[in-house]
């Protein structure tokens, strides 16, 4: 009975012992190790000009990150471990700031200073079709301004990516124009390009310009130093046209304009002409004017031919279109075609022309 007893009360103050213990268990759930330290945060700047920065915060223990951009109305976004969140700024400078938190709700606060800076646009191109109508491409451009050229201070004109601005009309007089196109990063940084622009009057004497007279049936044209700068001409430089001897009859030039020839501007067309043979007064010039704006008239309407009257010395051929009943008033033309002697084939001659320009 005694050995009972003592086996009660040893099993009794065993209870007691585990129940003190029990109720020491402290309420403080945190770990070591569980609060956040080492705060950081990784910026990564795309060179896109878009703006974008990829934001990636990190922390010892943290469980969760907040992020404030430094830029815009929103409020914080929360970002996991491990995870990252991108935001697109515009061009200047900004302070990212990062709160890491821990399992325990403790957190701890970093800044990171972001400076972004868009690069200039590269590889412009300036593209200009049939009424000067104008677009462009670059790498990194956000957007265009246009300069036509032809008015003083001019205010450029917003173009968008991937726009044709609408056409374009220049002045009777006053060229050769030239247009410039600002490609924009959307920052500070930009690039210019200038196109100098082709149309009437052609004097050959503008460095910048590319007088451009592609040529069919095999005969030549070429810029060239004036043979006989005298009389009517004492420009520098001229047009040398070569039909060589066999060449066909219906050989010639022909040059796309940037710049209309536009007939509310006149109906002439005068020529400075100069032709070295005796053999070739008689022979003619023609002067024929191609692809009119809208279509109409067609190819082969607006045709006018002129002789020559004398050799060894400049002369002023004029191309009267005015008696051409199918030409619609205010028609422009887009393209200017040279052909000479067109009766027959070529018998070597060569002829130089100056100074083409529209007149009343």
């Amino acid at each position: 009975m005694k050995k009972i007893k003592f086996i009660f009360s040893l099993v009794a103050l065993m209870a007691v012992a585990i129940s003190c213990s029990v109720e020491g268990i402290s309420n403080d759930t945190s770990l070591p190790g569980a609060g956040s330290a080492n705060a950081a945060v990784r910026l990564d700047i795309t060179n896109d000009n878009s703006g974008n920065v990829k934001i990636t915060p990190t922390g010892d223990g943290a469980t969760s990150f907040t992020v404030e951009y430094g830029h815009g109305t929103g409020g914080p976004v929360t970002v996991s471990p491990g995870a990252s969140t991108t935001h697109s700024y515009p061009e200047g400078n900004y302070t990212v700031k990062v709160t890491a938190v821990s399992i325990s709700g403790s957190t701890t606060e970093t800044t990171a200073p972001l400076k972004v800076v868009y690069r200039a646009p590269e590889n412009l191109e300036i593209t200009t079709a049939d009424e000067m109508k104008v677009s462009a491409k670059a790498m990194y451009a956000k957007s265009f301004l246009v300069y036509y050229g032809d008015v003083a201070n001019e205010v450029g004109t917003p173009m968008a990516i991937g726009q044709v601005l609408p056409a374009h009309t220049y002045p009777a007089a006053g060229g050769p124009f030239v247009l410039k196109v600002v490609a924009l990063s959307g920052g500070a940084a930009k690039t210019e390009g200038t196109k100098a622009l082709f149309g009437v009057p052609i004097d050959f004497e503008n460095a910048s310009v590319d007088y451009f007279f592609g040529t069919f049936g095999d005969v030549t044209f070429s810029k060239t130093a004036n043979p006989s700068a005298t009389g009517l001409n004492t420009s520098a430089m001229v047009g040398k046209y070569t039909k060589p001897v066999g060449k066909p009859s219906w050989s010639g030039t022909y040059s796309p304009l940037n710049i209309p020839i536009n007939f509310n501007y006149g109906k002439k067309i005068k020529v400075l002409a100069y032709n070295p043979d005796p053999a070739n007064i008689g022979k003619k010039l023609n002067v024929e004017l191609e692809w009119a704006v809208g279509g109409t008239p067609a190819n082969g309407v607006a045709v006018q031919k002129a002789a020559f009257t004398t050799s060894g010395a400049w002369e002023e051929l004029v191309f009267d279109y005015s008696a051409i009943a199918g030409i619609p008033a205010g028609t422009k033309f887009t393209q200017l075609v040279l052909r000479f002697n067109d009766s027959a084939d070529g018998a070597g001659e060569v002829i130089y022309i100056d100074n083409i320009r529209l007149t009343n």
